[in-house]
Formats: structure tokens, C-alpha cells, sequence
């Protein structure tokens, strides 16, 4: 038994729903579709199929065979075109994670222009504030800000993004602007970050010559995303930080007010991370030189040594374990 073959044959019939489809697509006929599924099943000893009349359903044991195909086949096609002259236009598809905040204001705007550089690379692109099984999930890269918690991945250090603590004119005008730090644990109150899965309130560092103050805040609301974040800080819902690149037009406006500007805060590093078994992909090399030059491009390639204070970061941005 040809497995290889076997394995694609049972990948595009789950991934398309019907046997006629699954041969149309591979270029097989139907019979010889339907031998290949029955040879591996019974070198299996299971079945992976329940078929009807009008439709074909994965069983359990299909469903989780079809999750570890999937990434075998993928990494088979990877190793080949490698070794051939396809790794001169790399293709296929490219599975990135990032928040939101990274795909909106950093990736998707230029995303087109990588996009007519490699046409043949499809990029699968999850996104949210949320901790991510790499290899389980077949994450090919990630964009993260903050020090990845899990050792076992690759992560380069790519840039930063310089903080701003900053506050929309309606709050300032309700409670006034704070002197201290302090004053958001008494008399003002922060749009506050919570993080998964133990939903901890994350809390806020500030740094002035020889002072290094570090708060819980008070609160009316707590997110636990950064685009959301943003959002409340906009609406007058407390004071937070905020990306300087971000908010730079906001603040040239009066959108948002400038708070504690004698007080600095800790930078958020930005990674690059990725399984060690994906480092070598030719899809993952050249989408990880096109996104260390936009970072640079857009002026947050910016090293500078990070503030003392907490290792895990101040900001919503920056989730140390959790990853942003």
C-alpha cells in the first residue's frame, strides 16, 4: 500500500465531504479513491469513514488521524520543495497567529504587497489575545509581544513598541489629570487587562529617576483583548497604555491627553516565535524577512534596554505567559 497516497486520498475526501469531489480534485477515479481509503483502514485496524448514500462523516478516530496527516503531508510537501527548484517561488499554505491589534495596524495594510511577491503562499492568519498550542494547532509562525513563556519555541527579537500612558479628554475632564501613579488605586481608575486562563489583573508599572512604582488599578472595566482595550481607553472608560505608534494621531488631535508624561514605562519587545521544526521552511523564511523589514520600516525595529520592573511587562500588549 502506497500510504502517502492513501493519507492525501483521506485528507481531500474529509476536507471535501464526498468521494466523487475528493477523486475530481486529485485527478483519481472513484474507485481507486474508495481502494485507498479501504487499504488504509484495514492497515489501521479502524475505520475512519462512515459513509451514507448522501454524505460522508469522520469518526472519532478518523478525526484525530486527520489532524496528524494533515501536518505529516504538509511537512512531506515542505521537505520536497526544499530540495527542488519550487523553493525559488515558495508556496502553499502559511498557518501565522497574532492579536488583533498587530493584524490591524501592523500586517493587513501591507499584506498585499507580500502577497504579489509570493502569490502562491496562502495565508491562514488567526488572530486574538489568546495562549496558543503551536503544534497541535499547526502554527507556522507567530507575532507576539512580550517574552514567550514556552522555551521550547524559536523567538527572535525583532523590535519594540514605546508605550504611552494617555486617557480620552472626558475622563480628564470628569476626574482631572493624576499627579502620581498612586492616585489610580485611590481616586482614578484604569481600563484594566485580566489574562487567561487564571483571568489575574495585570498590573501597571511606572518608572521616574530612582522611583519605580508598580499598581493594581482600580477599574470599572477589564478586557482581556488589546483591540478592545484600545476601544475603552478611547471612550473615556479609565487611562491605559497605549502603543505610541497607534495613538500618535489620536494624541495630535485631542482624541486622547498625554497622563504622568514625567513617568516612563517599560517597552513591549516583539517577537518572531515559531516551533523548531518550522524554521527551516522556505515559506516561513521568506515571510519572516518580509515582516522583520515592515517592522523596520514602520520604525519599531528600536532596541533600547527595557525599563526595571516587572519581566513579564506593564501592558496589556506585553503577556509574557499568555502571549499576545
Amino acid at each position: 500500500m502506497d500510504q502517502l497516497s492513501a493519507m492525501r486520498a483521506f485528507l481531500r475526501v474529509v476536507e471535501t465531504g464526498s468521494f466523487t469531489r475528493a477523486s475530481a480534485g486529485l485527478g483519481l477515479p472513484k474507485a481507486t479513491m474508495t481502494n485507498l481509503i479501504q487499504n488504509l483502514e484495514a492497515h489501521l485496524k479502524t475505520k475512519l469513514l462512515n459513509r451514507t448514500t448522501r454524505r460522508v462523516m469522520v469518526t472519532t478516530d478518523g478525526a484525530l488521524y486527520y489532524e496528524r496527516a494533515l501536518r505529516i503531508v504538509a511537512e512531506v510537501d515542505e521537505l520536497d520543495a526544499s530540495l527542488s527548484q519550487s523553493q525559488l517561488t515558495p508556496g502553499g499554505r502559511l498557518r501565522v497567529e497574532m492579536a488583533g491589534i498587530f493584524a490591524d495596524c501592523i500586517i493587513i495594510p501591507a499584506l498585499i504587497d507580500f502577497s504579489r511577491a509570493y502569490p502562491d503562499i496562502q495565508i491562514d492568519l488567526g488572530v486574538g489575545d489568546r495562549t496558543v498550542d503551536y503544534l497541535a494547532e499547526n502554527v507556522d509562525i507567530a507575532l507576539r509581544g512580550g517574552q514567550p513563556a514556552d522555551q521550547s519555541l524559536i523567538a527572535r527579537r525583532v523590535g519594540q513598541l514605546d508605550l504611552i500612558f494617555c486617557a480620552a479628554p472626558c475622563y480628564v475632564e470628569q476626574l482631572g489629570e493624576p499627579r502620581h501613579p498612586a492616585e489610580f488605586e485611590r481616586d482614578h481608575h484604569c481600563v484594566s487587562y485580566f489574562m487567561p486562563p487564571n483571568n489575574r489583573i495585570m498590573p501597571f508599572a511606572f518608572e521616574k529617576a530612582e522611583e519605580l512604582v508598580e499598581i493594581v488599578p482600580r477599574y470599572i472595566l477589564s478586557v482581556n483583548d488589546a483591540r478592545s482595550y484600545m476601544a475603552a481607553v478611547l471612550s473615556g472608560l479609565g487611562a491605559g497604555h497605549l502603543p505610541r505608534f497607534l495613538v500618535a494621531e489620536d494624541l495630535a488631535s485631542g482624541r486622547l491627553i498625554e497622563l504622568l508624561p514625567d513617568w516612563s514605562l517599560q517597552a513591549i519587545p516583539l517577537y518572531i516565535v515559531y516551533p523548531p521544526n518550522r524554521h527551516l521552511s522556505n515559506k516561513v523564511r521568506v515571510f519572516v524577512d518580509w515582516l522583520v523589514q515592515l517592522i523596520s520600516e514602520m520604525g519599531l525595529d528600536t532596541q533600547q534596554p527595557a525599563a526595571r520592573g516587572s519581566p513579564e511587562g506593564v501592558s496589556p500588549l506585553q503577556r509574557a505567559r499568555t502571549e499576545t
